[in-house]
């Protein structure tokens, strides 16, 4: 980062949380001699809480044939990472990254690293993901299925090479808290799952370098929690595992203190981050699953530690799971809102399982289903596994009778018709002051059939060393909206900065068919859009009311499955799915020139990009013309005949 995007940070903060910045920056230079201190841990250290045999026999086949699948590649050293696969991990190196060759300083005090920049470590996610552990706790499960001692031997080498490698406070893995949080929640299933192999109490409990790696873990997030403008996702990470860890491995004497604190933060950051709907207030849907699995995960293992879990917590996490419910397609997917960077809170299941279908039936079995929630199969391993530590939580809360397809305060409005899903966003621009997880997406629509995307919102690609493509994808003209002036509605500070918010106001929703919004981002104009979603007809208005002639454009971003054929104004769709082919025609305002991208990269347009760190071609379909006062464009999506499915 260069130091204007720190001045700008910093003028979105507050008083005290510049207050508490300053205090962590004192403590970050004092900390250097933490790392040669050595825990102190009770002589009675044992391990209670481990899923039995009926437990694991009711994982369906389908699950652990997953499972196992993912877990024999691990086994010969392959996995992918936002896009990069790696041959190298039966003996990983835990400071290397494979995207640019690079390797991240190793012996450094890890405060004195600058994590940000791809010239010193290379690209810090290729490097921290391995280190989330996540991919023992598919193995350690694999061992827990089948009894095979190769997973546990994996495991346990993998272990004892992290530890080594990263001793307390040297290199990357001790900055960035969110990934202790996380680590801790793997290590705590790990040495669960773990539990039926004779080596375990002598990898963790009677192991004095495991003993002090959790310590020192949990005295790290005790000291430097998220806070202010960052208090989103990352601090719920920080609790979930810090509660976890003092629940699971209660061998210290902060082991009480650290599990009181980390439960109160953890109750009162849940509140905060979710809207009153159920859904995460940073409006970036793969962060809602982020945080409901580390919810569950963090609260799951308190009660099965006996300790007192407040209500409210409960309350949260089911109303985001009701929520959840409400949103998906008929297909189980959720919107593709906001950043994403494919991140879990706990991975105990196989490449293939749906993590959508796994967390509704997870919400099942410790909720119950709603008559109207969609079915789900096939099963996975981790609602198995949570079941073990509480099932039937009674939550004195008013629960949903029917599908809710209208979130005001998120200003998130689903239209549906048989298997057409239409999202449209009338929402807040992002969360806290720096809406770190935001795109400049106001009123943009995202449109489905049976699943597939045809309107489709691009996704995110990338976060750091890439600002051409991080900036394309979280713009105005990467989202299906109208773009005034070739700027964007809000205005950006830099990665996870910005300094202007677009406020948008939901002029009318509610209705299965309807829905109307306008925002402020171009003041003094004024864009307005309506949708209206009529049986196989999808009509989008929008208006531009205010101010002078401007350029505009106007952009409709299909899915990758989507093929385009563009007359003039009129486009033909077409695409197959489940060996059918599909087609609907899409009449576009005549008043703009319309033309088809695709794989564009001076600039980039066209791009489509289904997880992190990939991104592949699909066509834009860009409209650009003027918009004076009164301008208005007509948009109509039709499907063809036959394209019709029973409803839900």
């Amino acid at each position: 980062m260069d130091p204007s995007w720190y001045l700008r940070r910093l003028s979105r903060m507050g008083p005290a949380e510049i207050a508490g910045r300053v205090t962590d920056v004192v403590r970050k230079r004092q900390w250097r001699g933490v790392a040669g201190e050595k825990a102190v841990w009770s002589p009675d250290r044992r391990f209670a809480t481990v899923p039995g045999e009926d437990v694991l026999a009711a994982v369906s086949g389908e699950a652990v044939k997953d499972l196992l699948v993912t877990a024999d590649r691990l086994m010969d050293g392959r996995a992918e990472y936002f896009g990069v696969e790696r041959d190298d991990l039966v003996d990983p190196d835990w400071s290397y990254d494979p995207k640019t060759g690079r390797r991240a300083p190793s012996d450094v005090y890890s405060f004195d690293i600058q994590y940000r920049s791809e010239e010193t470590v290379g690209d810090i996610k290729q490097i921290w993901e391995p280190s989330r552990h996540q991919h023992l706790t598919v193995l350690a499960a694999a061992y827990a299925l089948t009894g095979d001692d190769r997973y546990a031997e994996r495991v346990a080498a993998h272990l004892g090479s992290w530890w080594a490698a990263n001793p307390p406070m040297r290199g990357v893995h001790w900055v960035s808290g969110i990934e202790l949080g996380i680590r801790l929640l793997s290590w705590v299933w790990v040495r669960r799952l773990l539990d039926g192999w004779a080596q375990a109490p002598a990898l963790f409990e009677d192991n004095p370098v495991a003993l002090n790696q959790i310590w020192h873990h949990q005295r790290w997030l005790a000291a430097f929690p998220s806070r202010g403008s960052s208090a989103n996702n990352h601090v719920i990470a920080e609790d979930a595992g810090q509660l976890a860890a003092a629940c699971a491995f209660a061998w210290f004497p902060e082991s009480g203190q650290w599990r009181d604190s980390a439960l109160a933060s953890l109750d009162k950051m849940l509140r905060h981050n979710t809207f009153d709907s159920g859904l995460n207030r940073e409006l970036a849907t793969e962060y809602h699953g982020l945080v409901l699995e580390l919810g569950l995960a963090g609260a799951l293992e308190a009660k099965a530690a006996g300790v007192t879990v407040p209500e409210s917590t409960w309350l949260v996490l089911l109303r985001m799971t009701d929520a959840l419910a409400s949103i998906v397609d008929n297909k189980l997917r959720p919107p593709r809102q906001g950043d994403a960077d494919d991140g879990f809170g706990l991975i105990v299941d196989g490449d293939e399982t749906s993590r959508w279908a796994s967390l509704v039936d997870t919400g099942s079995v410790l909720f119950g289903r709603l008559d109207w929630w969609p079915e789900t199969s096939g099963g996975d391993v981790r609602t198995q596994l949570f079941s073990a530590l509480a099932k039937d939580i009674q939550v004195a809360g008013r629960r949903p009778a029917r599908r809710r397809d209208d979130f005001a305060d998120a200003g998130m409005t689903i239209l549906r018709d048989g298997g057409i899903w239409c999202r449209c966003d009338g929402g807040p621009h992002g969360f806290l002051s720096i809406a770190a997880h935001a795109h400049a997406d106001a009123l943009s629509v995202e449109v489905r059939h049976d699943g597939v995307d045809i309107l489709a919102d691009p996704g995110t690609y990338c976060y750091h060393g890439e600002p051409k493509w991080r900036s394309y994808f979280r713009s105005t003209a990467g989202h299906n909206t109208l773009e005034l002036s070739r700027t964007d509605q809000s205005v950006s500070g830099g990665p996870f900065l910005w300094t202007k918010h677009a406020v948008t106001t939901v002029i009318a929703a509610g209705t299965p068919s309807r829905w109307s919004a306008e925002h402020d981002g171009y003041a003094p104009s004024v864009h307005q859009r309506s949708v209206e979603l009529d049986g196989t007809e999808l009509r989008i208005l929008d208006e531009v009311r205010g101010g002078e002639a401007r350029h505009c454009r106007l952009a409709f971003h299909l899915g990758p499955a989507v093929e385009v054929a563009l007359t003039g104004s009129r486009a033909v769709l077409s695409w197959t799915v489940d060996g059918q082919d599909r087609s609907a025609t899409f009449e576009l305002p005549p008043e703009l020139t319309w033309s088809a991208h695709r794989g564009e990269t001076t600039p980039p347009m066209g791009w489509y990009s289904a997880g992190f760190g990939r991104r592949e071609p699909a066509w834009t379909l860009l409209g650009g013309g003027t918009a004076a006062d009164g301008a208005a464009f007509t948009s109509v999506l039709t499907f063809e005949s036959g394209n019709e499915d029973p409803p839900l």
